[in-house]
């Protein structure tokens, strides 16, 4: 799949679609979804930057990065986000019975969405689920490789946060043999399980999905909108300026 840099991370030039189709139809892939946080942290951490650039997929997830996509690239990006690529993966993958495995969150939350998933799809296969301790990505690995290695699945979606849920995910695919899929995708869990309000579509295609998220969780995300996305802006305004 052809990617562009973007900042210094090798955005996918994919779709919802395409991402769906790859996770139904192949084997061994590691997707990571890249908002503008992903992007601004990698730039400054060249260890996190190689390890997201090593995955088989990196999603143009969120406004900015679609729009400095389709900017870079004079063709036009829609949003890659971790919610959509979710329902319409599992929809998808529905008549050849895939089989879906959901690691990280809590008890609660993991329930409540399993709960929903039962009825938005019937028939869905659910192999398993996992809701972890508090511990950091190593010892997470450590901890429960032997359960997943054995996992029957397709699919493991992991909600754990960027980049706990990537370098878990890269660090357990070095340790163990498997060819299941493996996917980062955040707070999924919980807007299925509608713990937390998904943005209308409207509002995120106007590119403010980040302030109704700042307002439900202005001490957690603070930083990363207010701080992160006016770096981003800086770092895209030096690369197209200065290196292309």
């Amino acid at each position: 799949m052809k990617t562009t840099k973007v900042l210094e991370t090798n955005v996918s030039e994919t779709s919802i679609s395409e991402v769906s189709e790859l996770l139904n139809s192949s084997n061994g892939i590691r997707i990571a979804i890249c908002n503008a946080n992903t992007l601004v942290r990698s730039v400054r951490n060249s260890e996190l930057r190689q390890l997201v650039n090593n995955f088989t997929i990196k999603t143009p997830d969120g406004f900015p990065v679609a729009k400095a996509l389709s900017f870079l690239t004079k063709q036009k990006f829609s949003r890659v986000d971790g919610y959509k690529v979710f329902l319409q993966t599992i929809n998808d993958g529905l008549d050849i019975g895939r089989k879906h495995y959901f690691f990280g969150n809590n008890e609660t939350t993991t329930q409540l969405m399993i709960n929903k998933l039962n009825i938005m799809f019937p028939g869905i296969k659910i192999s398993g689920y996992l809701c972890p301790e508090f511990l950091n990505a190593n010892e997470l690995v450590e901890t429960y490789k032997d359960n997943i290695e054995n996992i029957d699945a397709d699919i493991v979606w992991v909600s754990l946060g960027f980049p706990k849920q990537e370098i878990f995910i890269n660090n357990l695919c070095n340790q163990i043999e498997t060819s299941t899929n493996f996917i980062g995708i955040g707070a999924v869990f919980q807007w299925v399980a509608e713990e937390k309000k998904k943005a209308p579509e409207w509002v995120a295609n106007l590119g403010l999905e980040w302030a109704l998220r700042l307002a439900q969780d202005p001490k957690r995300l603070y930083k990363r909108y207010l701080i992160d996305n006016t770096l981003f802006i800086l770092y895209f305004l030096r690369q197209v300026f200065f290196q292309r």
